[in-house]
């Protein structure tokens, strides 16, 4: 179902002409602030100018640029300069070990790796064994990225509309990562789409805490500053104690968080002592908040919470509770403009059904991506007749409100970050001790959702749980860690011999 009438406010070729149109429109606007720094937008486009030009004499043009970048100043301009640059930004996650990246950056095949100080030794040993022609060390005592001033460089961008801009990489049921290949056009198009359910002001204070290598911390940081020539307000990490310092500190007008922030924000002895007068929206996404958190969340802040749904494969945006209707709790809100969201049957995908009934969700879309890299037949199974079947169980309601009634197959969401489980049981099966395993999400106050293992262990094995997961620590990042791990003789079974999880989740409620 689209919304009628919905419709689609100025949307820019790409997001590099979005950024200099925001540095035209305010040259001395702050642009972006982390820490002690602070750019302007005229600075800040004159960077993304000057290293775009730096990647271009690399070779990039046509080619992928991977960032491993935390929350910083150089994540923005890296990000902005690679599309500026003529190249596809392969953005990772640094909480990756060196076991999650290898794949990755083998299907991704980038011509260069740009890394900070974090990750600068394990770049440099992987870069020849992949075939990585540069890598380069971004950061204050490396190689400096904010190092061009306000008119110094002009931008000269190489950035097309129909040309790949983005390869974000999302968990793979079989354990392995897919690359979704998204263009200028969809991402430029899909910050335009969300603007038209939350229209927002000029020159917002937005605060980002969500990662920035993150579908959703770009969407609704990265590019939602510039669209609207807002302050993006950078954190390295989510910390309860500076987030409320930020916002008060920083006047922020736009908070968006997931299910972890706002509970765990709403149990703090500090939220009641912070000044949110100067903040007016919300957004949380990843999970559904119980009605009680919004009602509690409005009160304490004087702010509603508006709650979306999306893919990375879908730009990310496809629904949100708009701004000027009712918020409705427990559901995920409105197709965005040019937006189609229909249920169908899961057996065929074909049959449409009425409102009220539950079925798969599929989509359509300007901002839904081209395909998966390297993968034909996943592409040909996501992608059909011009419709993106995202594998999701929901309903509509007679308005058009959208509502998850069940995980993306076996997706877990921790924290805010997209866990497939099946991931996890291959890092388990590698240990010589286990005979079996089965992970799956379970419910989780602080993060929404949390991992459970179940592990068999071999006969006369004496492994402990502490040790196998020091074994899921050396090999996946922090938050796809099991919160708990149990030890049983055997898991219960189908007629073909898979593991039933329908029976492991039903002795675990």
């Amino acid at each position: 179902m689209s919304v009628a009438g919905l419709e689609l406010p100025r949307s820019w070729p790409t997001v590099v002409d979005m950024l200099a149109g925001a540095a035209e429109r305010g040259a001395e606007v702050e642009a972006l602030v982390c820490g002690a720094r602070r750019l302007d937008y005229a600075t800040y486009l004159a960077c993304v100018a000057g290293f775009a030009q730096e990647l271009e004499s690399l070779g990039v043009k046509g080619e992928r640029v991977a960032t491993l970048l935390g929350n910083s100043i150089e994540a923005c301009i890296a990000a902005f300069a690679t599309l500026a640059a003529g190249a596809q930004q392969v953005p990772l996650n640094p909480l990756y070990t060196e076991s999650e990246l290898l794949p990755i950056l083998q299907d991704a095949e980038p011509r260069v790796l740009i890394v900070d100080a974090a990750s600068a030794a394990m770049a440099t040993a992987l870069a020849p064994r992949l075939g990585i022609a540069h890598v380069i060390v971004a950061g204050a005592s490396a190689h400096r990225l904010d190092a061009w001033h306000a008119g110094e460089v002009a931008l000269r961008s190489q950035a097309q509309s129909q040309a790949l801009a983005l390869l974000q990489y999302t968990g793979g049921t079989t354990g392995h990562a897919k690359g979704v290949d998204l263009t200028h056009a969809a991402i430029a198009i899909n910050v335009a789409q969300r603007e038209s359910l939350l229209p927002s002001r000029q020159a917002e204070r937005i605060l980002c805490m969500m990662p920035l290598s993150h579908a959703y911390g770009m969407a609704m940081g990265l590019f939602f500053a510039a669209n609207c020539a807002g302050t993006l307000v950078i954190l390295p990490r989510y910390q309860a104690d500076e987030v409320l310092a930020s916002v008060q500190r920083e006047r922020i007008s736009v908070f968006p968080g997931s299910p972890t922030v706002f509970n765990g924000l709403l149990s703090h002895p500090d939220m009641g002592r912070t000044d949110w007068d100067s903040v007016h929206t919300c957004y949380s996404g990843s999970a559904p908040l119980a009605a009680a958190t919004l009602e509690r969340w409005r009160q304490a802040v004087g702010a509603p919470v508006f709650e979306g749904y999306g893919l990375t494969e879908a730009g990310p945006v496809l629904s949100f509770n708009p701004a000027w209707r009712e918020i409705r709790p427990g559901s995920v809100g409105m197709a965005a403009a040019l937006t189609e969201i229909e249920i169908v049957d899961v057996q065929s995908g074909e049959q449409v059904l009425p409102a009220g009934q539950c079925g798969e969700i599929r989509a359509r879309g300007p901002q839904i991506m081209r395909g998966y890299r390297h993968r034909p037949q996943e592409t040909a199974e996501a992608l059909r007749d011009g419709w993106l079947y995202t594998g999701d169980i929901g309903e509509l309601d007679a308005d058009g409100y959208l509502y998850i009634r069940d995980r993306k197959k076996d997706m877990v969401i921790v924290g805010g970050y997209n866990v497939y489980p099946r991931e996890v049981e291959e890092v388990l099966f590698a240990h010589p001790d286990v005979a079996d395993a089965a992970v799956l999400g379970v419910p989780d106050d602080y993060r929404g959702e949390a991992l459970l293992a179940y592990v068999v262990l071999r006969a006369g094995a004496q492994t402990s749980a502490d040790a196998l997961l020091g074994h899921c620590r050396a090999h996946l990042a922090k938050y796809k860690i099991p919160a708990t791990l149990r030890f049983t003789s055997a898991l219960p079974k189908t007629q073909v011999n898979k593991t039933d999880k329908k029976r492991l989740r039903n002795s675990v409620w």
